[in-house]
């Protein structure tokens, strides 16, 4: 997870203290759109998993998309009647978070980890836990910070 960190840090670096031709290149560039990590998390594509991923050893925000969540995080009553089984979502974000940071720690380098995790499914009739692969990455927030993402590993 530190080799992660340090490979944002450094990216950033390389954005505020560029050398003069890659700086020049983009300088006239215009901007035809702009997709923010605030306005995915305000909008709902990416969900914030908040203070309970600093107790799991994160040391930036982060943040699962919508897809991810709904597959392995979201739960309701309603879930739990229809599956026979009590879950909640603060229990299975625990578990995504904690197989996110032990995949992190074990990794040698790069920005993407790929880390498995059993959960039992929402959707379907399925009671029993299955096995599904999720991504962490790491890369610069909208200010240059280095924050985590966690996804399905078709999306980027």
């Amino acid at each position: 997870m530190y080799e992660l960190l340090i490979k944002a840090v450094q990216a950033e670096r390389q954005l505020t203290e560029g050398d003069s031709m890659s700086t020049d290149f983009w300088a006239d560039a215009e901007i035809i759109h702009a997709y923010t990590r605030a306005q995915a998390l305000a909008d709902g594509a990416l969900v914030d998993a908040g203070p309970m991923a600093r107790e799991a050893g994160f040391a930036a925000p982060v943040a699962l998309t919508r897809a991810a969540w709904e597959d392995c995080v979201g739960w309701g009553d309603a879930d739990s009647e229809r599956k026979g089984t009590v879950q909640d979502e603060k229990g299975r974000l625990w578990d995504v978070l904690w197989m996110a940071i032990s995949a992190a720690r074990r990794n040698r380098g790069g920005d993407r980890v790929p880390f498995r995790l059993v959960r039992v499914p929402r959707t379907g009739t399925g009671r029993q836990p299955r096995l599904v692969e999720l991504t962490l990455t790491i890369g610069p927030g909208d200010n240059g910070e280095p924050v985590f993402t966690i996804m399905e590993p078709h999306e980027s």
